[in-house]
């Protein structure tokens, strides 16, 4: 498959003579038409929803894209909660998917009424002594442990995986909850990360549905949903298959209908909490070239750094990279695309073939609209990018601020050493 970027070069050079780089690049038609498309795959659900993960791209504007296409949010955290709230999602649109969670976290959780997703048997006291009760609705994560396979092929170890209960502690606290007033139960999982293979899901499903018939069965509890969370990936390189959301759909109603209709439970509402395939193809980071350094290896610097894509000198996760203007032309140059960190792995890439590169022409990073300004941090001292949306209309709107040294500094407004500090 061929990447291609989803704007061209004059319509970013318009971009960047009012925004300079770097800066992260969101494309709000894509966005829109994928969030559709995942709603059309799982529309035989009465009760589909999707729970965009908050913690992937927590951008207001995004999430109220994502809003206007009927999806709910996944929080982690008490601010990710407050920013849901402050767009106007609903209580039961806000799942609360939390781990080694803090009082104050479940007590505001509770607060808004966001559903809440136990990762541990120990959290039932925990939250009912946070927040005084235990909700009518409640979900629970569960661990199976070992490794998961699709076929032969291993996807991911959950047995060394810090998240979510054993079978064991599921059904007993589903026992404990039914005796505290819970109604409504969920089943949440999350076995693997970004999968690229359209069996992941329907396999994960059928887990989960054989799992809440017997819990069903042995607690006499009403499961109200079964969220897939996360999980389906991205083809980050450019010779892997992109998953088919409708055929994965598909599979997951197929084990719907072999596993829970027969058992009675026809009006389980599934749920997923996409991240990854929401947005991750949908944004891209922007960055000029301005030096070039030729030594042991060849050198292209650009102006972006790990503070503003740090998944390759984290993972070495590999990025795809256009040189905007030369799609066209031959891979024949070996470059390590690199940032101004005073880190040897602060790469985009390494020993990447590309066209040649010259100072000043742009570089487009491919699927960096999850997990890639979210993850940014200051080492350094560095500053963090700004954010830019591509609207439907072909207009750009900035819809984050590049950061100041004011920003910087601003956690030390207490402080007089640095008043004489000029911005």
């Amino acid at each position: 498959m061929e990447k291609r970027p989803f704007i061209t070069k004059e319509a970013l050079n318009k971009i960047i003579e009012q925004y300079p780089t770097p800066f992260h690049l969101y494309d709000e038609k894509g966005i829109k038409e994928n969030a559709l498309k995942l709603k059309e795959a799982f529309s035989w659900n009465k009760g589909f929803k999707e729970y965009f993960a908050v913690k992937a791209t927590p951008n207001p504007f995004i999430l109220k894209i994502l809003k206007e296409c009927g999806c709910g949010t996944d929080c982690s955290s008490e601010t990710e909660l407050m920013l849901s709230d402050a767009l106007g999602f609903a209580g039961s649109d806000i799942m609360f998917s939390s781990n080694n969670t803090p009082v104050e976290e479940f007590q505001y959780a509770a607060k808004i009424g966001a559903t809440i997703n136990l990762d541990d048997f120990t959290h039932i006291d925990f939250l009912e002594k946070a927040i005084g009760y235990i909700p009518e609705t409640i979900s629970c994560r569960y661990n199976p442990g070992g490794l998961f396979k699709v076929s032969n092929d291993i996807m991911d170890n959950p047995g060394d995986a810090k998240y979510g209960m054993t079978t064991e502690q599921i059904f007993e606290a589903y026992k404990v909850l039914k005796e505290k007033g819970v109604k409504n139960f969920g089943i949440h999982a999350f076995l693997a990360s970004n999968t690229v293979t359209n069996d992941y899901y329907p396999m994960l499903a059928k887990v989960l549905f054989e799992l809440a018939v017997k819990l069903k069965e042995e607690t006499g509890a009403h499961i109200a949903f079964i969220n897939l969370s996360g999980g389906i990936g991205i083809p980050y390189y450019p010779d892997q298959e992109p998953n088919d959301i409708m055929a994965i759909g598909e599979g997951v109603r197929k084990a719907y209908e072999e596993v829970l209709i027969p058992a009675g439970m026809g009006d389980v509402a599934i749920f997923t909490e996409l991240g990854r395939f929401m947005l991750g193809p949908y944004g891209a980071l922007i960055t000029t070239a301005v030096h070039e350094k030729h030594t042991h290896k060849e050198y292209v610097g650009v102006d972006a750094c790990a503070v503003n894509l740090m998944r390759p000198a984290m993972y070495g996760a590999y990025h795809h990279i256009t040189v905007m203007g030369r799609e066209g032309a031959p891979c024949d140059h070996k470059y390590d695309v690199v940032g101004s960190l005073c880190e040897n792995n602060d790469k985009f890439a390494i020993d990447r073939m590309l066209p040649a590169i010259e100072k000043g022409d742009i570089l487009y990073i491919h699927d960096t609209g999850a997990h890639g300004f979210s993850m940014g941090y200051n080492y350094n001292g560095k500053l963090r990018s700004a954010e830019i949306l591509l609207k439907e209309d072909g207009t750009a709107e900035m819809i984050r601020r590049a950061e100041t040294p004011k920003d910087y500094f601003a956690t030390f407004d207490f402080c007089d050493i640095l008043k004489d500090i000029k911005y």
